[in-house]
């Protein structure tokens, strides 16, 4: 069931995003050749901490650390460890805040020094189709309409879309009704939800250089691409408002 949140509920839900926010921009300001994802991680505990909140990745179901750190053909929920980053690499680091009891949810994928043409493009069209699914997202809008417009973009690349996972609703759990899928299908059709003021989504597209298809790794959270190509994923948080659509998780501020 999808719980609308109160306007109270959504100043505590853009605090945390913006705790979110300033943690993720730090992250790819040390995203550098030579620094360690564990220096990454290090790095975001220390920030979310210093302004009074949480890191609520650390701890869930058993997840070692403050953020997701995924390396090019890394998708998602990568661990953060000793690994060096490289220059050419790209690194999606994925933020969650836990502050006054609500969550801010963000992740962007960033390029390591210098980076090869194709994997600007990708990381182009995956933004790009972050932000065509903002600009979809209305009130008395239909979920559809968000998924849609991000199969647009990465179909419009000649990209696949991650198909396995999906964004979702936020609030006082990092997980909430609804999910948030980046493609229609007949299933999405048949279930297809109203965007109602009070409803706070995080919309993540994932796009991959590949076929899309995607594996997990022997330590059960680090998922892959299955055929070894580059992937990106960029997310924010959105709330519906009577004012229309705001970005909780947007630095500057701007609405969509």
């Amino acid at each position: 069931m999808m719980v609308l949140k109160t306007d109270r509920e959504i100043a505590l839900l853009r605090e945390a995003g913006q705790i979110a926010a300033e943690a993720l921009a730090w992250a790819g300001r040390n995203a550098v050749p030579g620094r360690t994802t564990a220096e990454l991680d290090a790095g975001v505990e220390a920030m979310i901490r210093a302004r009074g909140a949480m890191p609520e990745f650390k701890g869930y179901h058993g997840f070692p650390a403050s953020i997701c750190a995924s390396v090019n053909e890394e998708v998602v929920h990568g661990i953060p460890g000793n690994r060096v980053l490289e220059e050419g690499d790209v690194i999606s680091v994925d933020v969650g805040v836990r502050y006054r009891d609500f969550v801010g949810d963000t992740a962007w994928t960033f390029p390591v020094g210098n980076v090869s043409a194709a994997a600007r493009r990708l990381l182009k069209a995956t933004e790009e189709a972050l932000e065509a699914a903002i600009r979809a997202a209305r009130v008395g809008g239909r979920l559809s309409e968000i998924a849609r417009a991000v199969q647009r973009v990465a179909e419009s690349y000649g990209y696949s879309l991650v198909k396995d996972y999906a964004g979702h609703g936020v609030g006082r759990q990092m997980h909430e009704e609804p999910q948030v899928p980046n493609f229609v299908d007949a299933h999405l059709l048949r279930n297809d939800v109203i965007l109602e003021e009070g409803l706070v989504i995080a919309i993540e597209p994932m796009l991959c250089a590949g076929t899309g298809q995607t594996r997990v790794a022997g330590d059960r959270w680090t998922v892959l691409t299955a055929d070894g190509g580059l992937a990106a994923h960029f997310e924010h948080s959105v709330a519906f408002t009577g004012s229309g659509v705001e970005v909780l998780t947007r630095l500057d501020g701007r609405t969509a």
